[in-house]
């Protein structure tokens, strides 16, 4: 044979001494750390691939090592300058002395790592997940619900062994005010590459129980900054901007927001501030609810003293009237009873006069007719006078009767216009929207103003239901009026 032929040894050997002529110096490597394992040596054994722009398809890879010394002082400069965790999935720029093994095959020992080009590629991740959020339009989504105006029953997710954990419980449910909170812990893991998918699944049992919660807390601890890089995680940042209840995050953690920070709807930044931002809105509400009881008690009083003038003005009047009214008739009694008597008088005269006359011209021929006649004037004297005293008895019975009469009157007006006053209290003892409350109904408002026709709101609208012990929240679904035959039923009846 014309070709030329080697041993498989010489060849390697000749491989390796063209690669050592070639990459004397080491060189700075552009790689992704596939897989990662630290032996009890310390020694660690990385797996290098360079995947295609745009794709996961890979188009390099090969074996590196970083020896025990080497990796005591390049894995901690590396995490102290990121604030990330050396481990796998990471975009990382090597210094390595490139090496060729006749049984092992091409391998990089690494003997530097630049953590600003790592730094680069977070913070362009970083921008990547924001930007595929806002361009899925869920950026916001958490941040436009409406958080009740006392959220009470919290779902928290946290670590069971975190110490935030226990200040956010003793913070929350021993607060000054005696406000009463419910909460239900789902556990999760807090930090490493497990945390996403762990909080994203404690997510999804909540969102079983949505009815049962008005706001999710996610809380951890105080901790290294290394630890909230998986708070940096597109799918758990997509999860938390879509949530149907309010998220409001502790992490934990003074220097810039993750992204699940940027995308829920409150970030505050230690457990115990979550617990006190509960806690204010609570106070506020309750202070809101003193100033409304403190305002219907001056609405009430205010009633109240009015009708009382009211009444007073109307017994004034009424007392007024009746003693008008007795002046009045005792008046024109008095003047009857004086024009009869006038009458009565002149009669008597006018008649004694003729009679006189009469007997005068008389007297000799009519003795007798005379005495007759005079007899029957004196007996016509005494029914005059036995009917004018009847008379006068029956006008001062009448006035009796009158009087007594608007006696009455006036008491029963009296009571009639105490009657009206106790409906009047007792009717805005009824109508005291508390009271109501607690009969079972409810009252159903929008942007704070009260319902009173299915004609003010749309569907998709927000609305606001109050109880005697609290509130709810939901988004109208279907809307259904009231027929024409069925309002005109209504008003049949």
């Amino acid at each position: 044979m014309s070709e030329l032929q080697v041993s498989l040894s010489e060849l390697q050997r000749k491989v390796k001494g063209t690669l050592e002529d070639l990459f004397a110096m080491p060189v700075w490597v552009k790689a992704e750390i596939s897989e990662m394992t630290v032996n009890r040596s310390g020694h660690c054994y990385l797996d290098l691939v360079e995947t295609e722009e745009g794709s996961d398809t890979v188009i390099a890879r090969c074996r590196a090592t970083i020896w025990s010394y080497t990796f005591r002082m390049l894995k901690p400069y590396f995490e102290t300058t990121t604030g990330q965790v050396f481990t796998e999935g990471l975009k990382v720029l090597l210094q390595a002395k490139v090496e060729y093994h006749e049984v092992y095959g091409f391998s990089l020992n690494i003997r530097d790592i630049d953590p600003v080009y790592t730094l680069g590629d977070m913070a362009r991740q970083r921008r990547e997940i924001i930007l595929r959020l806002e361009e899925a339009g869920v950026f916001d989504m958490n941040k436009d619900l409406e958080l009740p105006l006392v959220p009470q029953r919290i779902a928290v997710i946290s670590s069971p062994t975190a110490a935030g954990l226990q200040d956010f419980l003793n913070q929350l449910h021993q607060n000054p005010h005696q406000f009463v909170f419910y909460t239900k812990l789902f556990p999760a893991v807090m930090q490493g590459m497990d945390a996403p998918r762990s909080i994203t699944a404690s997510l999804e049992q909540i969102y079983q129980y949505e009815d049962l919660f008005d706001a999710v807390v996610i809380i951890r601890g105080g901790g290294a900054q290394i630890d909230l890089a998986c708070f940096d995680h597109y799918d758990l940042a997509f999860n938390v901007a879509q949530f149907p209840l309010p998220i409001i995050t502790g992490i934990g953690h003074d220097k810039d927001d993750t992204v699940i920070d940027m995308v829920a709807h409150t970030r505050m930044k230690t457990p115990t501030a979550v617990a006190e931002f509960l806690i204010s809105g609570a106070l506020q509400f309750s202070q809101q609810l003193s100033e409304l009881e403190t305002h219907f008690t001056d609405v009430v009083n205010d009633q109240l003293e009015e009708n009382h003038n009211r009444l007073n003005d109307a017994a004034d009047q009424l007392s007024l009237l009746v003693n008008k009214l007795i002046v009045n008739q005792s008046n024109r009694l008095n003047i009857a009873r004086i024009h009869l008597s006038n009458q009565a008088e002149a009669f008597l005269k006018n008649q004694f006069a003729g009679l006189k006359g009469l007997a005068s011209e008389t007297k000799n021929r009519f003795s007798r007719s005379i005495t007759r006649q005079t007899h029957l004037i004196e007996q016509s004297g005494h029914r005059l006078n036995y009917t004018f005293r009847g008379q006068v008895v029956k006008n001062k019975n009448l006035l009796i009767q009158y009087q007594q009469l608007v006696k009455f009157r006036t008491g029963e007006t009296l009571r009639a216009e105490h009657r009206i006053l106790k409906q009047a209290e007792e009717k805005l003892r009824l109508v005291d929207p508390q009271n109501i409350l607690k009969r079972g109904y409810s009252l159903t408002l929008m942007n704070g103003k009260i319902l009173k026709s299915v004609q003010m709101v749309k569907e998709g609208d927000c609305l606001e239901t109050r109880l005697s012990d609290g509130s709810m929240v939901g988004r109208v679904e279907r809307i259904t009026e009231k027929k024409e035959g069925d309002r005109e039923m209504e008003k049949g009846r």
